[in-house]
């Protein structure tokens, strides 16, 4: 699978409406100014494939930490309301308060915990079916209010707000792409460490408990790392649609039935950035956000989902 994402970053990169050689590429990385090529490659295809990788990546691991803890394919971060909480509060500081760049950022972080916190609160003693069922509405509303708040804003502020309806890269810049990387990188300790404890969450509470694990202890550290996860792409991509809750199922597929949030974060990654090639190149002369494709590819299958789980009495 890293074979797979590293040649769909290279296609992403040197491929497309514009394309370079390798060897122009390396030149480029090593310094030497190639006119018209080194703006095109360095400041916006290499920009939006990282970025694309990182947040792929982070969604990936996101949805796959929420579907094994609460045992339930429908617990992604897109479908119960975080990632939208995300979107909902970034609009608002753009439309109410005027704010910009690392603003919000800080309103989109804040969104998304103050959703999940609201959600499992709300959830609390109705177990992981109540709490989805709580995020989908969580998820309608803070839509709702997202589109409620583009209705109030000003046109010069739309194409911005655009990205926090479905999430896109044609935005990408160098600084949002060291912004994500420092924040992942901080988060890898507890990543790891929920890593573990996900394991022992995904056999059960009560089995869990039996081998030792401090579940509230373990939710808790997991709930934090996942909404996280969710958040920090969210504020520099907006919420690319269905990545977090496509990916985990797909991992699971190539893993023989397991989770594990490194292929998690492989799979994510490879379908952001399949994904973003296809929305570039798909109508020539259009760039369309990715969340687009992205948004197209997870819809039949979150329907296919909610009939199976309905029929085996899982998803409500």
């Amino acid at each position: 699978m890293s074979l797979v994402v590293l040649g769909l970053l290279a296609v992403n990169v040197l491929l497309g409406s514009y394309t370079v050689t390798i060897a122009d590429f390396f030149a480029m990385l090593g310094g030497e100014t190639i006119p018209g090529a080194s703006f095109i490659v360095m400041e916006n295809k290499l920009p939006q494939a990282l970025l694309g990788l990182l947040a792929g990546a982070a969604f990936g691991m996101a949805g796959t930490i929420f579907q094994s803890m609460l045992r339930n394919p429908l617990a992604s971060p897109d479908v119960i309301g975080i990632s939208y909480g995300a979107s909902a509060t970034a609009v608002a500081a753009i439309v109410l308060f005027g704010a910009r760049g690392a603003g919000i950022s800080v309103a989109a972080i804040l969104g998304a915990l103050l959703v999940a916190i609201l959600i499992t609160a709300l959830a609390r003693g109705r177990g992981g079916t109540g709490l989805i069922l709580i995020g989908i509405g969580a998820a309608a509303f803070m839509q709702a209010v997202v589109t409620f708040l583009l209705s109030r804003a000003d046109i010069n502020n739309a194409q911005e707000i655009m990205v926090w309806l479905t999430g896109s890269l044609n935005s990408a810049n160098w600084e949002r792409v060291a912004i994500l990387a420092v924040a992942l990188l901080l988060l890898v300790p507890f990543t790891a460490i929920g890593s573990r404890d996900l394991r022992g969450l995904a056999l059960g509470d009560d089995t869990a408990a039996g081998l030792g694990l401090n579940v509230p202890h373990a939710r808790l550290l997991l709930t934090v790392v996942g909404v996280l996860l969710a958040a920090l792409p969210t504020a520099a991509a907006g919420p690319i649609a269905f990545v977090a809750f496509l990916s985990g199922p797909i991992a699971k597929r190539l893993n023989g039935g397991v989770a594990n949030l490194s292929l998690s974060a492989l799979v994510g990654a490879g379908i952001v950035l399949a994904a973003n090639f296809a929305a570039v190149n798909a109508i020539p002369g259009t760039s369309l956000p990715v969340g687009v494709v992205t948004g197209a590819l997870g819809a039949p299958f979150l329907l296919w989902l909610l009939i199976t789980s309905n029929r085996a009495n899982q998803g409500g």
